[in-house]
């Protein structure tokens, strides 16, 4: 079943993006030459008429389940935990996991590109900030998952993704530069993961916040936590059989980037009438490479701009908070 019911209206959302300012698309692909600012973030133009109509349209069931993030925050790997341990009493056999034969991103569903209801998975994911969520989201009994990244990380991966995308070198000074200002798609990031973060604190029986570097440095706690916000906690039985050490191996980057899918296949799903190689969602998945790229002092400057958006949340991403992280996860 599809969750939207009324057909876009394309005139009326048109004429709203014609008024909207709009930036020269460089975190892109040649599909959209243009991002436009749309209630304090920049989306792509060919994304935009969606997500007005989902948030007119949108209707959620009390049991869905929201995979929230921002563009490369490890949302792959998210979408693969969360389903993991969602369906684990239906195949019990690891071998019969739909993971081995589909890509994340065709198992959970965007809710701006296309939502299909699964009968069998209330699960779907967005990059939608919080404030531009669909009403009947916020106001719903719907949980919400989000994981957020050091932005420093996060910027170097989407320069990685879009290089990759666009088949051409974009300079790196060009692309922090505009990153700085916020312009990128979903962005700015700051924002972005603020929005949830202080959602999660008003509603924390909805919102589960995580960090990237977090769910790397202990990913069995994290998969048992996730679960128990899930209510699909695991029983000591399934514990004792190491179910959760199996889910956390299953969706690992080792296990998911060496799945003949995710090596070769196209990905039709997670970007709409982009066809992009599933090989793309999967380039190192380690914390602090952006040290490969950035210079001292650019890291610093990114340090710092986070650091005063921060201020006064109690959210932050320090050094201290990055140390002793294992490599390797997607």
């Amino acid at each position: 079943m599809n969750t939207v019911e009324s057909p876009m209206n394309h005139t009326k959302y048109n004429d709203i993006i014609s008024t909207l300012p709009r930036q020269e698309n460089v975190f892109g692909p040649l599909l959209d030459q243009y991002i436009h600012e749309y209630q304090g973030f920049w989306f792509r133009t060919s994304l935009l008429e969606n997500i007005m109509s989902v948030q007119e349209n949108f209707i959620p069931q009390p049991n869905d389940i929201i995979i929230c993030t921002h563009p490369k925050c490890g949302t792959t790997w998210l979408k693969a935990l969360c389903s993991a341990i969602l369906t684990r009493t239906q195949f019990n056999d690891f071998s019969s996991n739909p993971l081995f034969t589909k890509s994340p991103h065709d198992i959970v569903p965007w809710i701006e590109i296309s939502v299909q209801r699964n009968s069998e998975l209330s699960l779907f994911a967005t990059h939608i900030p919080y404030t531009s969520l669909p009403k009947s989201i916020v106001e719903s009994k719907c949980k919400i998952v989000y994981l957020s990244r050091d932005p420093k990380d996060l910027f170097i991966s989407i320069w990685q993704f879009v290089c990759k995308l666009r088949k051409e070198a974009i300079p790196l000074e060009t692309a922090y530069q505009y990153f700085c200002k916020g312009i990128n798609i979903y962005g700015p990031c700051w924002d972005h993961i603020l929005g949830y973060w202080k959602a999660s604190l008003e509603f924390p029986e909805r919102i589960l916040f995580i960090k990237y570097e977090d769910l790397m440095n202990d990913t069995c706690s994290y998969v048992k936590r996730l679960a128990e916000f899930l209510d699909f906690p695991f029983s000591a039985e399934e514990e004792r059989q190491g179910l959760v050490q199996k889910i956390v191996n299953l969706c690992s980057f080792e296990t998911l980037s060496n799945l003949e899918v995710n090596r070769n296949s196209l990905e039709n799903s997670a970007t709409g009438a982009l066809k992009i190689e599933n090989n793309a969602f999967f380039r190192k998945g380690k914390v602090g490479d952006w040290k490969n790229y950035l210079t001292a002092e650019m890291g610093a400057h990114l340090d710092q701009i986070t650091e005063q958006k921060f201020s006064g949340s109690g959210l932050s991403f320090q050094a201290q908070d990055l140390q002793c992280l294992s490599e390797g996860k997607s």
